[in-house]
């Protein structure tokens, strides 16, 4: 049996409407299967009212003190949850993890280098507890991994999500047939951001060379596909990139961008 990992992120966890589609899609998918979701723009909002200025690097958020407090409120808690009880309205018997429930997601905080990311984790796949993943799946229960890992020592670290939503894939690559893949609110990597039916049908690595030396894929799409190739490179079966609407042509690799 096929295991498919899907990440959510994006400006469609901002919209109530478009986020409900996507979960009846996401609730539909035959066999196992697994959600990891970002944050949206909920965690920023939430922090500017409380006087926590988002501030990022390269697409990735730096996370001080107040931040982790804040994202660790919003996303292991508002969003998360929330996800869950709308997949159980729609018969997906869901489960809601952070990695620090069962231990799920170890993580080292990351070095300061030349820059200073804070509380935030680097997640490796042979450190995942794939075995309990799997004894979720066989018990009939779908995971929904909020972007949270921890360090072993009681704290808890953010962690972008597209990379947990890799590292997950990798980790399960060794007991299913894995497909990864990746949904926002584009409908694949664009040539023109301004244009949506700009999309890039498939991508191998001289092609992302290249497009990013052109500045074509910039900001958070350069982790994202990244992560994509690391994913393939580890055992993954394939990896997609594409709108939230289109989950299942997505699947069936009829649309979006594939990686390989």
């Amino acid at each position: 049996m096929q295991l498919i990992v899907v990440k959510i992120g994006g400006n469609v966890i901002d919209a109530p409407e478009k986020l409900d589609s996507f979960l009846k899609a996401f609730a539909g998918i035959e066999g196992y299967k697994i959600l990891v979701h970002g944050g949206g723009k909920i965690a920023s909002e939430l922090g500017k009212k409380l006087g926590i200025e988002p501030n990022y690097v390269n697409g990735r958020r730096i996370t001080d003190a107040p931040t982790l407090s804040l994202v660790t409120m919003v996303y292991g808690g508002l969003i998360n949850k929330n996800m869950v009880a709308a997949l159980q309205a729609k018969g997906c018997n869901s489960i809601g993890l952070t990695g620090a429930d069962g231990g799920i997601l170890p993580a080292e905080k990351r070095r300061v280098t030349d820059i200073d990311y804070g509380y935030v984790g680097d997640v490796k796949s042979e450190n995942i507890r794939g075995e309990l993943v799997m004894k979720f799946l066989q018990s009939g229960l779908t995971p929904v991994f909020a972007p949270l890992t921890y360090d072993g020592n009681g704290g808890i670290l953010n962690t972008n999500a597209d990379t947990i939503a890799q590292e997950i894939a990798k980790a399960m690559a060794s007991h299913l047939p894995v497909q990864l893949i990746y949904c926002f609110e584009k409908r694949g990597v664009l040539i023109d951001a301004a244009d949506d039916t700009s999309v890039i049908n498939s991508i191998t690595r001289e092609d992302f060379k290249e497009l990013k030396e052109k500045e074509i894929i910039t900001g958070g799409m350069i982790p994202k596909l990244e992560n994509a190739f690391e994913a393939i490179s580890e055992g993954v079966e394939s990896v997609i990139i594409g709108h939230a609407d289109d989950l299942a042509e997505l699947i069936s690799g009829n649309t979006g961008t594939c990686i390989r």
